[in-house]
């Protein structure tokens, strides 16, 4: 499965921590073969990969689960006593409740909450932010996890209605639909994120040895968002990155499925595919975009490909259209991604 790549902004906001503690962030970046000159781009995006080994590194410099953001360190093994705690419960709405408890334990911890609002359950957090740096990151971090524990607990995506944030829409607030998978308001009252409040009484499936494989993960497996398939733009986005999987071995041109050879996998005619996607908030051009992007930025991280052949790979039949294409995606040539990433990597040797 192509992972989602990462703005450059969630890179910048996860190193605010560390320097506010006086730690040098650029060991930091190295070890997770991030250029430190990528910062300075604002349209630069790292894989997941790179952004998860950049988390654990930050976790393990400061000390503290909460990346040195919040009001007060969080101890290493907090969240994973939390996760303890709840996989023994029959139901899911148990478990969140026996989770907000849990932190509510520990001063200065995030204040969350599983509230009833009109029709809909949500996932709220209740701490003031506000005085915190990089708000904006904590907040959606607090959510982002929130949401993925609870469908990781029942083994279910957990589809979510709506979002809504307390801070100003962000630079990079075009990148919210594709984090969340709901409409997403900033400027609100509360930080919450609502769904259906019949997922409370799904059972909890998870044991001991699905939570240790959780942990063993963490944070990339909850930090990116783990395809369920509970959506149509899930589905193609699915099909999309498998066609470059299975190119990959070979080395050859991808052919990736078109409109109309997707909606006869799925049963249904190409307008009701693009129907859908369009209400869902998503196209066939821009889930296609995203994977090529996604593959592209993990090809050059990696660093072993031609570019010429990891062009040829991604299906574009010539270097000119990449090089244009990549630009577009990231601000950067692929060249110039992948000299940076080159030198760091001399840098570490």
């Amino acid at each position: 499965m192509t992972s989602r790549t990462i703005t450059v902004h969630h890179v910048r906001a996860t190193l605010t921590g560390p320097r506010r503690l006086g730690i040098d962030t650029v060991p930091l970046l190295q070890s997770a073969r991030i250029p430190p000159l990528l910062l300075g781009d604002a349209h630069a995006r790292v894989s997941p990969e790179q952004f998860a080994r950049l988390v654990t590194a930050v976790r393990q410099a400061t000390r503290d689960e909460f990346l040195g953001l919040g009001h007060q360190p969080s101890r290493p093994g907090t969240f994973a006593m939390m996760c303890h705690a709840s996989i023994g419960c029959p139901d899911l709405g148990t478990a969140l409740r026996r989770a907000t408890r849990f932190y509510g334990l520990f001063p200065g911890g995030p204040d969350l909450a599983v509230e009833s609002t009109g029709p809909d359950a949500a996932f709220a957090v209740r701490s003031d932010l506000r005085a915190l740096a990089e708000a904006p990151f904590v907040a959606e971090c607090l959510v982002l996890v929130w949401h993925r524990v609870a469908s990781w607990l029942i083994g279910r995506r957990i589809p979510l209605r709506w979002a809504e944030f307390a801070h100003p829409a962000p630079p990079y607030a075009g990148e919210y639909g594709l984090l969340f998978g709901c409409p997403v308001r900033c400027g609100a009252p509360r930080t919450r994120a609502g769904f259906d409040p019949r997922w409370l009484a799904a059972p909890v499936v998870r044991d001991e040895a699905g939570l240790a494989e959780l942990l063993r993960r963490a944070p990339a497996g909850l930090l990116s968002r783990r395809e369920y398939g509970t959506t149509v733009a899930e589905q193609v986005r699915h099909a999309l990155a498998r066609a470059l999987r299975e190119a990959a071995p070979q080395r050859r041109a991808a052919r990736l499925p078109e409109v109309a050879q997707l909606a006869a996998r799925l049963a249904v005619s190409p307008a009701t595919l693009r129907r859908r996607l369009q209400e869902e908030g998503t196209s066939y051009r821009r889930l296609r975009e995203q994977v090529l992007r996604e593959a592209a930025v993990a090809g050059l991280a990696e660093g072993r490909e031609p570019i010429a052949e990891l062009a040829a790979r991604l299906g574009f039949s010539q270097d000119t259209a990449f090089h244009r294409a990549f630009r577009r995606w990231t601000g950067t040539t692929p060249g110039a991604y992948r000299l940076l990433g080159g030198r760091e990597r001399g840098q570490q040797s």
